[in-house]
Parts: C-alpha cells; structure tokens; sequence
C-alpha cells in the first residue's frame, strides 16, 4: 500500500486535484508495480503564509520579487 504525500499551496481546482492524483497513481503503478485500489494519495493544502523558503515566509519573498522587478 504505497502512500504519496503531495504538500502544496491551496487554491488548485477540484480538477486539477483529480489530474494530480490519476497522473501519480498511475506512475506508482508503472514504476512500482503495485495495483492502482492500493495506491493512497494525501494533498496536503498549505497557506503561503505558513510557507518559508530561505528563511522568508511566501508572501514576504512574493513582495519582495516585485519590488526588484519595479527597480
């Protein structure tokens, strides 16, 4: 019973969340050879805001980057 954890920032469509979650069960099955019932998928939905990066939280680099691209 593989288990594929996806951590991500909220906001994808339920679409998107249906695409991901056949696409990566579908390659556990190709390269692990497991059937497709026991493959489990969890998205795990973040804020940016509970994001960091480099020592800065996602909004405060997403600030940043503009006010570089402005200059």
């Amino acid at each position: 019973m593989p288990i594929v954890r996806v951590s991500m920032f909220e906001g994808r469509s339920i679409d998107q969340k249906r695409e991901l979650v056949k696409l990566m069960t579908d390659a556990m099955v190709k390269v692990a050879g497991v059937s497709a019932a026991g493959v489990h998928v969890v998205i795990d939905e973040i804020k940016r805001e509970n994001w960091s990066i480099g020592g800065l939280l996602s909004p405060d680099r997403q600030r940043l980057a503009a006010e570089q691209k402005r200059e």
